[in-house]
């Protein structure tokens, strides 16, 4: 394994539409290894393709146990509820938004060896859902919030939610 750098604001590969995952080998294994490495690293929720600078359809996000799910090939299925929430996103250092998200998503997927699966999420993993496979359409965070806040408001925001 190892440490990925993260593509940040002004890269334009954040911009681009990632292309679908077809071969299902090491080469996919290693970059799903490294991205969980990447995003344990640094300290983040959530980290897609695009953000490590690879045009394809994978993303990493920790469940509500900090647990990293791998999804490949991942599509929004279902959304209920929404809320706006606070957002920052690993390619935005020290950048935060308010943004408007579902308060469950569920995601079908493919797993590492290609086999599909489905995984829902509450609160603050479902916003990482919608978030990284908005990165997969070339959609950042920025592009969707309604206003920009600093990181004590995040906090002041966050003070009641619990993961």
């Amino acid at each position: 394994m190892a440490l990925r750098k993260i593509v940040e604001d002004g890269d334009p590969i954040l911009r681009k539409t990632s292309r679908p995952v077809e071969k299902f080998d090491e080469r996919l294994w290693t970059l799903l290894d490294d991205m969980k490495e990447t995003l344990a690293d640094a300290e983040g929720l959530g980290l897609a393709g695009p953000q490590v600078g690879v045009l394809r359809r994978v993303v990493i996000v920790l469940d509500a146990n900090d647990e990293p799910i791998e999804l490949v090939n991942p599509e929004i299925i279902s959304r209920e509820g929404e809320h706006e929430m606070p957002e920052g996103c690993l390619s935005f250092p020290g950048k935060w938004g308010v943004v408007i998200r579902p308060k469950k998503a569920t995601v079908r997927a493919q797993d590492r060896n290609g086999k599909t699966f489905e995984v829902s999420g509450e609160g603050i993993t479902a916003q990482c859902f919608c978030h990284e496979v908005d990165h997969l359409d070339g959609v950042c965070f920025v592009d969707k919030a309604l206003r920009f806040i600093s990181p004590e408001e995040v906090q002041r925001m966050r003070a009641g939610e619990t993961r």
